[in-house]
């Protein structure tokens, strides 16, 4: 899952070469729900996601529609590594949240601590490099890591007794849905080889292949220790971008990430974790995020 997970910033920079930002967002999700609808169909997982649809809307919105077209388009400016770093941040503004909320006193002073290490590696991360990097880029992959770590919020707030296989086909799909006029007003027939490999392994690997794999890792791992892939698949996408698209690796990055890392390992570690629901589907409401990306 770190791989997979860790895949997606390298495939978005190359495919956004080539296809719009909604384009490819209507691609990922209309060949990922091909996928994943009928899976959830057979098992009857639909019904009972559609009778919540307006939660569902919500979720699409802020996990997939929203973010996924912001990540596309400020990859058309910044590198892949450098988005997966600031994806990096989702822990922080998950932490965040629970910190406002009517749970806040569970937080030791240690763990306000973590969070505020954490915002400080963001802000070394693009402080750093101010000079080389695209200021309205970073604002949206910020806002990337907020829609990121709100979905889940919705996801237990109100879906976490459905079937989490439904909620993401259903909210895939209604994605598809959405950006479909993107694909009729600039159909993708004439792109590069490149191009078609990374809508691809976005759709298949990425989504489709990771959401299953996801909810097999959390039957044997538990939400809770499933999410320490949050904290390894953005290395991947530095690795990745790096060796794959000669992206260099700046001060900002050695210096923010780690501090990112340590941030979010102590403003959420140790803090008491949620009764495991009985149902596994269930259970991805729990975790940090089910999809970094998010889904990919």
């Amino acid at each position: 899952m770190c791989l997979i997970w860790g895949l997606p910033y390298l495939f978005i920079r190359i495919a956004v070469e080539h296809v719009s930002p909604a384009g490819l967002v209507f691609l990922r999700t209309a060949l990922a729900a091909v996928i994943l609808l009928p899976l959830a169909l057979a098992r009857r997982e639909v019904a009972p996601v559609l009778a919540r649809w307006r939660p569902l809307v919500l979720f699409a919105v802020i996990e997939i529609m929203v973010p996924w077209v912001l990540l596309g388009h400020a990859e058309q400016r910044i590198s892949s590594s450098l988005a997966g770093l600031l994806v990096s941040a989702v822990p922080l503004f998950g932490a965040l949240a629970f910190l406002v909320t009517s749970h806040a006193e569970r937080f030791t002073p240690a763990q306000v601590g973590g969070l505020a290490l954490g915002f400080v590696g963001v802000a070394s991360l693009v402080g750093l490099d101010l000079g080389h990097v695209d200021v309205l880029a970073v604002a949206e992959m910020l806002g990337v890591a907020v829609c990121y770590a709100t979905g889940p919020l919705i996801l237990t707030r109100w879906l976490s007794d459905v079937p989490g296989l439904g909620v993401m086909a259903c909210a895939l799909s209604l994605t598809a849905l959405v950006y479909s006029p993107f694909a009729l007003v600039d159909p993708p027939t004439d792109l590069a080889a490149e191009a078609w490999v990374s809508v691809v392994v976005l759709a298949l690997v990425c989504t489709a292949l990771a959401f299953v794999v996801f909810l097999e890792l959390i039957k044997v791992a538990g939400p809770t220790r499933s999410t320490i892939i949050t904290y390894v698949n953005p290395a991947v996408a530095l690795l990745l971008g790096v060796l794959l698209l000669d992206e260099r690796v700046t001060t900002g990055m050695l210096v923010g990430f780690p501090l990112i890392l340590v941030g979010c390992f102590v403003a959420a570690g140790s803090r008491p974790a949620a009764v495991a629901p009985a149902d596994p589907a269930a259970e991805v409401a729990i975790c940090v995020d089910p999809d970094p990306d998010p889904v990919g």
